[in-house]
């Protein structure tokens, strides 16, 4: 079986981009003749479609990119796969993604939310995205280079480092975050919160509210540690592996890759309990899920040409739809606190949370999953 793999490529520090990577280095593993191939270059994909032949055309994305994933290789007699994600909403392309034998999915929340915008599910499947355990692993408390990385950031040895990173912070819970260190503060004084973000409107945009409630909060700016910059996997991991605790409450999440990342370098994780992080972390044994407190939901929405629309316009809901998600403030207040004074329950959750990571995101088991997938739905029987 040959199979063609159309995402971000060359490969880039980006989810996608890194998806689609550990997809073909484990399908290739598994003996699968899989290639890349970038999804945007026309060329690219015509000479790939022809020379390569491909059995299958898997394509890393979402809806919105249904005409260059999933028209671009049906429309060249092959059999296209998308492993989509949601992106909040699905506005358009229904009717050619319900005619697939076969629509994949990063997580059961994203299955509910292609369900809830207008599909009929019984072509949809989840497949998790694998992490490469060579790069995200733990390393022991004591090493060197860790220590110094550390250092670098200004996180004094005694201090629980707390991580988050995306594109923007806010949305992957920062802001809830800062209230809930906030809450605590007083009791536990000794920590450091490191946020890494992308160079971006949205990362300047919400950076501008996050530094307005860090005043508001009354916390000392020197806890407040910003990293911004493309940086690679590897250096990704040694962040990781320098933190104490990971947290991302996210407001949207439909996988969490880098909260599977966390926990393969044996950190725990504190999220929230709804979309992705509900499929990769186990409450209470490899982090904390915590509970909702509000949703943001919106009766209508912009639509734009980008998305596949003639022009410009709003699409109003038959009812409000939930777009994002505000983590418990309480309960982040006391996972945070509860992992940041109690060294033997971080590390035991840490132990379990990158064996569960091991087990169940191996980049091989996830492109076994997806080759199983393919194999069973991928073609009209």
């Amino acid at each position: 079986m040959k199979i063609l793999v159309l995402y971000p490529y060359p490969l880039e520090p980006d989810g996608q981009s890194l998806q689609g990577h550990y997809l073909v280095k484990g399908l290739n593993e598994l003996g699968i003749e899989a290639m890349s191939c970038d999804r945007e270059d026309n060329l690219q994909k015509l000479y790939a479609y022809k020379s390569f032949q491909p059995d299958f055309v898997i394509g890393i994305g979402y809806w919105g990119n249904t005409p260059e994933l999933v028209q671009s290789p049906i429309n060249h007699n092959l059999n296209s796969v998308p492993w989509f994600n949601a992106d909040g909403w699905v506005a358009n392309y229904h009717n050619v993604l319900e005619s697939l034998p076969l629509l994949v999915v990063t997580s059961n929340w994203v299955k509910q939310t292609y369900i809830r915008d207008g599909l009929s599910g019984k072509n949809i499947h989840v497949c998790p995205i694998g992490f490469d355990p060579e790069v995200f692993h733990p390393v022991e408390k004591n090493n060197e280079q860790i220590k110094k990385l550390r250092e670098m950031l200004g996180v004094l040895e005694h201090e629980k480092m707390i991580f988050t990173a995306g594109g923007d912070v806010t949305s992957k819970g920062a802001q809830e975050m800062f209230k809930a260190l906030a809450k605590i503060d007083k009791e536990f004084p000794d920590w450091k919160y490191v946020l890494k973000t992308y160079d971006s409107f949205s990362a300047e945009d919400h950076g501008k509210e996050e530094e307005k409630l860090i005043e508001e909060l009354g916390i000392d700016k020197e806890k407040i540690i910003y990293l911004t910059g493309k940086y690679s996997p590897e250096f990704m991991a040694s962040l990781l592996q320098a933190c104490d605790i990971y947290a991302a409450p996210s407001r949207l999440e439909g996988f969490g890759m880098i909260q599977v990342e966390a926990m393969a370098c044996g950190k725990p994780v504190i999220s929230i309990n709804v979309g992705g992080p509900k499929d990769t972390i186990i409450h209470a044994k490899t982090g904390f899920l915590v509970d909702v407190e509000s949703e943001i939901k919106l009766d209508r929405e912009w639509a734009y040409d980008w998305m596949g629309f003639e022009e410009k316009h709003q699409i109003k809901f038959d009812k409000p739809k939930t777009f994002a998600y505000k983590a418990d403030i309480n309960q982040l207040a006391h996972y945070t606190l509860k992992l940041m004074t109690d060294d033997n329950l971080r590390e035991q959750m840490g132990k379990q949370a990158s064996e569960h990571a091991l087990q169940n995101f191996h980049y091989k088991i996830t492109a076994k999953r997806m080759l199983e997938l393919v194999e069973k739905y991928g073609v009209k029987r």
